[in-house]
């Protein structure tokens, strides 16, 4: 049968659609057909058009830092009948009313397993571990709103006569007071505040209330399919709690089983693969049959998947498929139902505005108020409340099934849409603007390992994008000597790029109990990262270990970095150098992003950095448990960086198993000095060093008093070597680099940005990596013979341009704002963000 109602109304639900059921593929435009006349081309192009649309507006409010939901909500009002929808042509051409239910069918199905991977990523040991205070906002949060929307759909519901008042009443209840969980992990990530406390008590609310607003659903659902609250309804909902009972308590055990066959360390094999993706749509076949919603059944049967390698497997294969391309096209629907042109009159506006005001106030008042009970600052609670407010996933589906199921009316329905939209659009901004966390600037002056004091704790931030840079850092600070007197206290940060990806963003370490198999492989790498530092911790003595993470943009990684160092007070930060050594012994990049990461922290620290190219530390010449032995070679040529390098080879130095080799160079008689050496000002002819020359007989006096100062205390340690060589210019310079023994496995050199030598003149002419410095660039390099690791020092200068003003201004409070992170007067400030900007308290 040909089409015969292909150009009927668009918008009602009673016209009869005929068409031939064959008609699935074309038999190509040569023979006459017209592909959209079939289901399968006509399919393929209302997909693409989705994904370009959402990506084109993901592309335009990515500045705006808007999450992806609402460009897809968005991407689905532009096509649908509110914009272009309101050419008839269009719609008949792209959107007839015939291809309605392919495009649900697999939306839904993309929806199906989109819940599954959400079920699956959801930690239900998180929310047995919740404490009260998550709770208590939780379910404020949930109670004000839904009151709202009760007396919200009394005002509606007297408008249309065929809705039931008691299911209008749950849905739009629910509707308004869930908080979506994808969307919040996202949206804490995007701000910063996913490892804050406030990140984590949201976090924690949000799964609560995820978990009530899915209890909440299924009862709508249940009620939504009678009249009248009768004896069917109770069915539903005690077969639905059946079904959940037996995926617990039948269902886990199965797969657990299926688990534990696998040998260790192997992939689960693609046939429990594919059992665990049919149970999906088994489990979806059963609730829908059962009365309530497929994806209900999708989700229990994704909470029941263990931990671990399946659950790893499963969002590795499944996640960017299922994401990127068909949940778009859900989120499409929606605004492809939603039809603004039916909310006429200003009065209906007037109430739409209200809603949003109020729902959002009274999410805000309820959370507001526990945090205030829990002695929070008001601002901590603001903020909070319009976290809660973040809408998406949950409340669109609720929508939807109220739709089809007759609950609410288009009108209902566009105006819950576009609250949902607007709400989620507005956290970010109002977040960004009124929560300015008050640093804690607590006054410190050990910015610097020179400066910090023999008998107090070391504090080091170390930096690790993967489980590789592990075991020389871990050397490297064994041998840096922790004791009872002078204890190291590391603060490890395993740095994971903010992806699209919701699994990314689930890795709380206190939030998983020790010995958990890992949920995701930035989760794997976190935890083997963080075992190897917490034995460590146990072996070394003296030594503790945190754990954290840093989710953010590579662009903005360096702010993450530098807050972290300011906060926990530490004078020295190690990060990893861009490029790894390869089987042959070169040296090849990893991730060009990681340079710009080191660029960027080199620029803005707070404290001393120190750039590790890691050629490996060997352990294995250990003497015995806890004992190390390494050949530590340091390079001084003089300046601040090199002062700094000198004085944390000095702290490994006492170290019973380090061997010291320091060798100072000193500019022969013949030497050329640079332009202008005579220390008067004005004479530097090159631009940019006028500060070095000026300071060139003070630096000069600073190494030498620095240098007497270790001679006069390390004389009698037979395990430092201390000699000096003459050079002349950058030529015996590398000469003499080169005739070091091969016995050492690290150097220390400074990173002499600033300084202007004739010792290393020429040499940054070839510099591939000027951030490393031309001594630190010559050491990494592939074609320099000896293969050792390198640590390249850069003290950090306080805000001076003299030496003299490093005492002076220690404390951030003490000086201009705009001077937080101006460090130094010998290299340029990258620009700064937004947030880099902390008002004062």
């Amino acid at each position: 049968m040909a089409d015969e109602a292909a150009t009927t109304a668009n918008s009602t639900d009673e016209t009869i659609v005929c068409y031939a059921p064959t008609m699935i593929t074309t038999n190509g435009i040569w023979q006459g057909d017209n592909p959209l006349d079939y289901s399968l081309p006509l399919f393929i192009l209302q997909l693409t058009l989705v994904v370009v649309v959402t990506r084109i507006l993901v592309y335009i409010l990515k500045p705006l830092r808007q999450p992806r939901v609402i460009s897809e909500i968005l991407g689905g009002i532009i096509l649908g009948p509110s914009v272009l929808g309101q050419s008839t042509k269009f719609a008949n051409a792209v959107f007839p009313l015939r291809s309605v239910m392919v495009l649900e069918t697999m939306a839904n199905i993309g929806l199906l397993y989109f819940l599954f991977l959400v079920g699956v990523e959801m930690d239900l040991a998180v929310i047995r571990r919740t404490g009260k205070k998550a709770l208590a906002i939780a379910v404020a949060g949930m109670i004000l709103p839904f009151l709202i929307g009760t007396s919200f759909s009394l005002m509606l519901h007297q408008k249309s006569q065929y809705m039931k008042q008691g299911t209008f009443i749950l849905f739009l209840g629910v509707a308004l007071s869930v908080t979506a969980f994808p969307v919040l992990a996202r949206v804490l990530a995007e701000l910063k505040l996913l490892n804050t406390e406030i990140g984590r008590i949201a976090m924690s609310s949000a799964l609560v209330n995820d978990m009530c607003a899915w209890i909440l659903l299924a009862f709508a659902i249940a009620l939504a399919e009678n009249a009248s609250v009768s004896l069917a309804s109770v069915w539903v909902i005690l077969s639905s709690s059946a079904f959940v009972l037996f995926c617990i308590f039948a269902v886990r055990p199965l797969i657990s089983w299926m688990i534990r066959r696998t040998p260790e360390g192997e992939t689960i094999s693609d046939f429990f693969i594919c059992l665990i993706l049919t149970g999906v749509m088994i489990c979806g076949f059963i609730t829908d049959a059962l009365g309530t919603h497929s994806v209900f059944g999708a989700f229990v049967f994704g909470l029941i998947i263990p931990n671990g390698p399946v659950g790893l497997t499963l969002i590795e294969r499944l996640e960017d498929f299922v994401s990127g391309l068909l949940l778009p096209l859900f989120f499409a629907i929606s605004g492809l139902k939603t039809e603004i042109s039916t909310i006429k009159g200003v009065g209906t506006w007037c109430i739409l505005f209200l809603v949003i005001v109020l729902s959002c106030a009274g999410k805000i008042a309820g959370t507001l108020l526990v945090a205030l009970y829990y002695k929070m600052p008001f601002y901590e609670g603001l903020t909070l409340g319009f976290l809660m407010n973040t809408k998406g996933l949950v409340e669109i589906i609720i929508l939807n099934v109220g739709k089809d199921q007759k609950v609410l009316d288009d009108q209902s329905f566009a105006i819950m849409v576009i609250i949902s939209v607007v709400k989620t659009s507005i956290i970010i901004p109002i977040v960004t603007l009124i929560y300015k966390p008050a640093r804690k600037f607590a006054p410190y002056k050990k910015r610097t390992v020179q400066r910090s004091k023999p008998d107090s704790e070391f504090r080091v931030l170390v930096c690790v994008h993967t489980p590789r840079n592990v075991p020389t850092i871990i050397n490297l600070l064994e041998a840096s000597h922790p004791t009872k007197k002078s204890p190291i206290c590391i603060y490890v940060l395993h740095l994971v790029e903010l992806s699209g990806r919701a699994s990314a963003m689930l890795i709380v370490h206190n939030s998983r109990k020790s010995g958990r198999p890992a949920l995701n492989r930035a989760q794997a790498q976190s935890d083997h990262i963080i075992n190897a530092f917490e034995n460590f911790e146990q072996h070394a003595g003296c030594v503790s270990v945190q754990p954290l993470t840093a989710i953010s943009p590579y662009s903005t990684m360096h702010e993450d970095i530098c807050n972290l160092a300011e906060d926990k007070r530490a004078a020295f930060i190690i990060i990893p150098f861009h490029k790894q050594q390869t089987v042959d012994g070169g040296m090849e990049s990893t991730n060009p992003a990681f340079r710009t990461i080191n660029q960027n922290v080199l620029v803005n620290a707070p404290c001393s950095v120190g750039i590790l190219v890691d050629r490996g530390l060997s352990s294995s010449t250990r003497l015995a448990a806890g004992q190390v032995s390494h050949h530590v070679a340091i390079l001084f040529f003089g300046g601040p960086d090199d002062r700094e390098a000198l004085a944390y080879a000095w702290r490994m130095s006492e170290h019973p198993g380090i061997n010291l080799t320091v060798m100072r160079f000193i500019p022969g008689e013949e030497a050329a000095e640079p332009s202008s050496s005579s220390g008067r000002r004005g004479e530097a002819s090159a631009p940019g060093i006028l500060t070095v020359v000026t300071d060139d007989d003070r630096e000069k006096q600073l190494d030498e008093d620095y240098i007497n100062q270790f001679r006069s205390r390390t004389m009698h340690d037979d395990s430092i070597v201390y000699t000096e060589r003459v050079v002349r210019n950058g030529e015996e310079t590398v000469a003499a680099i080169r005739s070091i023994d091969s016995i050492h496995d690290l150097f220390i050199v400074g990173r002499g940005q600033g300084t202007v030598s004739p010792l290393t003149a020429g040499l940054t002419d070839w510099s591939e990596c000027p951030e490393l410095g031309a001594i630190g660039d010559l050491l990494a390099s592939s074609d320099f013979a000896t293969t050792v690791s390198v640590l390249v020092v850069q003290q950090y200068v306080g805000m001076g341009v003299h030496g003299d003003m490093l005492g002076v201004q220690d404390s951030p409070n003490e000086q201009p704002e705009h001077f937080i992170y101006n460090h130094t007067s010998r290299r340029p400030p990258l620009p700064r963000g937004p947030e880099l900007f902390h008002s004062q308290p």
